[in-house]
């Protein structure tokens, strides 16, 4: 494998992007760190050999083409969430902003709830955030699990250099001898083996000759640290498990605190960006490759571990547990739910991937943890679709609408008035849009009031005042169409509304000379009957009807928002009788749209709604 070629310089910020690096530096207090390294040469001229390894590795090889490399490391034992995509944000978008690398590493240390579909799942949803990891040919997907070997070398020079020993005390024996904030630990009985006779047990773990939890490897550091995760932390335990990548050849698996730090140095990262609560983990992460470097196996300069807070969205739920209990109980229809925080449920739900990283990018980074209100989400979601979201108008609640002097203005009942509508108002060069008005027509069942409201503009049947005198029905435009006036309605037995009468005023229709002498109050959009298209419309809402779901011990269950789902069967324009699926639309009036990229199909659309047109929401 060649040494990669010096990656290109940051592409220019897009509109609604933020502009420029060093703008940014102050609300990300990353980028200072990395400036002040860039500054100071602290990376300048370490060799890379074009693939991770040890000292002996890179010492072979040529300078490092990337200026800073950055890792995205997760654990393939779920789906990745909108948290998550914070962080896949921030490493790759650094390494993007100054001429790095960001490498693709699965942590997969802990074979029990690792799965292939999660690695496959976590590939799919990282470059589908606008992300990769291949530069000028070499990829940069790795594995903790291809490091297995070395890791169990470098744990051997542990024990060898008298840093690490065998302990054979029972788990709850461990966690009671490691004391509290306030008592120091208590050193095993089996802390002063000599090297030799710790190299002899590490070995019998490795070939299978005891039970699982019969003993683990630990670190021989402090047991009155006030740290506790350096009161000789665990190194490895015996777990007799097929792992997904190395199948059964080991039954010894390094805890990820022990791996994290080696994989990092193996790979030369440069900047290891994590949540703050590894920031107590930090000490140990100096401590472990600080003396593997002196044992001579790993390469200097070593990584440095940095902390950021994590970004928490307001009515969502991210822990693995609570999602899998989402699933497994099926309040929700899978992980790809579009109620679903995970990033393959907001990509179904219609999200775009330039308004999570808009959303990311917009949160910087501090040190401090954050709860963001999830209409900053679907504001940077209407910011992207704005202007670029074809116009389309779809009735959601249908009610017919009869024009009773159809045939009269236009010359014969089955005559259709050809209507055009802009695909989208700002931008003229993609064209205009076709459909036909008829003398039957679908709109909105909230578009008419029997008895209106003050202020209500839309139609209604004429009326009887006090007076004995007679107003007559409310006139209104059909969208891109022609004024209407209402005559009144028809209802069932039970007093229910089934159909709006209203004759057409002539000389109305849209962009006709004259077409305006006539005013109006109210617009309505329609769907004309004999072209219309069904569909099923998923109107998702939030899934929580508060904003912080487990606030103050409650069970996140009795903040599900009943009403996160309703089923509508609408009618569309034509238009969209072709639309593929994860395309998008506003339809106006009610907001932007998705053809659902599971169910969607020719002759049976389904469309999800993403977000409304503005944020009205309000918890039931």
């Amino acid at each position: 494998m060649k040494p990669d070629q010096p990656p290109p310089p940051p592409r220019p910020a897009k509109a609604g992007e933020p502009a420029a690096a060093d703008s940014r530096a102050a609300a990300n207090f990353l980028r200072g760190i990395i400036e002040r390294d860039l500054a100071a040469g602290t990376y300048d001229h370490r060799p890379f050999a074009g693939s991770p390894g040890d000292a002996a590795h890179h010492a072979q090889g040529a300078p490092d083409p990337a200026r800073i490399r950055t890792r995205f490391p997760p654990e393939p034992n779920g789906y990745l969430h909108v948290g998550h995509a914070k962080s896949v944000c921030l490493n790759f978008g650094l390494a993007r902003d100054y001429g790095g690398i960001c490498h693709l590493r699965f942590d997969d240390t802990n074979p029990e709830k690792e799965e292939q579909e999660y690695v496959d799942a976590i590939i799919e949803a990282v470059r589908w955030l606008g992300y990769d990891w291949e530069v000028q040919g070499t990829s940069h997907l790795y594995y903790a699990s291809n490091y297995f070997d070395f890791m169990y070398r470098a744990a051997e020079a542990l024990v060898g250099a008298g840093l690490a020993y065998v302990d054979e005390q029972s788990a709850e024996q461990m966690r009671a001898s490691r004391g509290d904030f306030t008592t120091p630990g208590t050193p095993s009985p089996f802390r002063e083996r000599t090297p030799q006779e710790n190299l002899a047990r590490l070995r019998e773990m490795r070939d299978g000759r005891h039970a699982d939890g019969a003993m683990v490897l630990r670190a021989k550091i402090d047991m009155a640290s006030p740290n506790i995760n350096l009161r000789d932390p665990t190194l490895y335990r015996i777990r007799r498990a097929t792992h997904h990548n190395t199948g059964d050849k080991w039954c010894i698996y390094p805890m990820y605190t022990y791996a994290h730090p080696i994989e990092d140095a193996l790979e030369r990262i440069t900047h290891s960006i994590c949540t703050l609560e590894f920031e107590d983990q930090r000490p140990f992460y100096d401590w472990l490759l600080e003396h593997l470097a002196d044992l001579g196996l790993l390469a200097r300069p070593l990584p440095k571990q940095y902390e950021f807070g994590r970004l928490n969205l307001s009515y969502v739920i991210t822990s693995k547990r609570k999602l899998r209990a989402l699933v497994e109980e099926k309040i929700v229809d899978g992980w790809d739910d579009p109620r679903m925080p995970t990033l393959f449920g907001m990509r179904r739900r219609g999200y775009t991937p330039e308004s999570i990283r808009a959303m990311a990018d917009g949160t910087g980074a501090s040190k401090t943890n954050i709860w963001l209100d999830y209409a900053v989400l679907d504001g940077c979601l209407r910011a992207d679709l704005e202007g670029r979201a074809p116009r389309a108008m779809a009735v959601l609640d249908p009610l017919p609408l009869v024009l009773t002097n159809w045939a009269e203005v236009f010359g014969g009942a089955a005559h259709v008035e050809p209507c055009q509508a802009p695909v989208h108002p700002q931008r003229p060069e993609l064209g205009t849009r076709q459909f036909g008005l008829g003398p039957e027509v679908w709109i909105e069942r909230d578009d008419f009031a029997e008895v209106p409201p003050k202020g209500f503009f839309r139609l209604f049947p004429p009326r009887v005042l006090p007076d004995g005198s007679t107003v007559p029905g409310n006139r209104v435009r059909l969208k891109y169409g022609v004024v209407i006036e209402c005559t009144g309605c028809e209802k069932d037995a039970g007093g229910r509304v089934t159909r709006v009468r209203a004759t057409v005023v002539p000389g109305t229709r849209s962009g006709t000379p004259g077409a305006d002498a006539v005013k109006v109050k109210g617009t309505i959009t329609w769907v004309a009957r004999h072209d219309a298209v069904p569909a099923r419309l998923n109107l998702y809402d939030r899934l929580f009807s508060q904003a912080q779901p487990e606030a103050g011990g409650r069970d996140f269950r009795e903040a599900l928002n009943p009403a996160s789902l309703v089923v509508a069967q609408g009618w569309l324009e034509p238009g969209l009788a072709g639309a593929g699926r994860e395309e998008r639309f506003q339809f106006e009036r009610h907001g932007y749209f998705v053809a659902d990229r599971v169910l969607h199909r020719a002759g049976a659309p389904v469309f999800n709604r993403i977000t409304t047109l503005k944020d009205g929401w309000a918890p039931g």
